[in-house]
């Protein structure tokens, strides 16, 4: 659902004749897109191969790399400020808002509510609670290697910053 939401929001960018701020997302949503999946490939690598959700839980204290780049990645696609995607994508809602597409400007908005609740729901199954897999799952738990984790640090952090490469009309419109 995220990547199918957010190539949605680069449709109505462009849809709405806000072509600079499609492609900014574009551009956003490589940072914290693949810092995911390079997270999601890491919890799997830590746990032997398992990609069942329901079998995961408490994460965070065996693989915090993991844990901080996916939930710095989680905050950017839920357009959190600073994080890389507020600058993007809520610069498509404003653009969509700004032009006139009020049905438009309430769909990005529901979109971005159900982008919020999918993504928090991921970290909170996968990095809290108490673990939920089998035994010998939880003896195998470790942070992935460097090859690994220094990407995704690489990555969190222009999730972090890369919204900064363009100030976002919606925030220039106000000072």
């Amino acid at each position: 659902y995220s990547t199918v939401s957010q190539l949605g929001y680069m449709f109505a960018a462009v849809g709405v004749g806000a072509y600079a701020a499609g492609v900014f997302h574009l551009m956003t949503h490589a940072f914290f897109k693949a810092c995911l999946f390079l997270g999601s490939g890491s919890v799997i690598h830590g746990m032997g191969g398992e990609q069942d959700m329901r079998k995961m839980g408490g994460l965070r204290h065996k693989m915090p790399i993991t844990f901080a780049t996916f939930l710095v990645a989680t905050l950017a696609i839920s357009g959190v400020p600073p994080f890389a995607g507020f600058m993007s994508k809520d610069e498509i809602i404003w653009q969509a808002f700004a032009k006139g597409h009020a049905v438009l400007w309430a769909l990005l908005w529901i979109a971005a509510g159900l982008t919020v609740f999918c993504m928090f729901r991921q970290v909170y199954m996968t990095f809290f609670g108490e673990f939920r897999g089998a035994h010998e799952q939880e003896h195998h738990l470790h942070e992935s290697p460097w090859s690994m984790a220094g990407v995704l640090l690489v990555l969190g952090a222009l999730s972090v910053f890369g919204g900064f490469v363009q100030w976002p009309d919606f925030i220039m419109h106000f000072k």
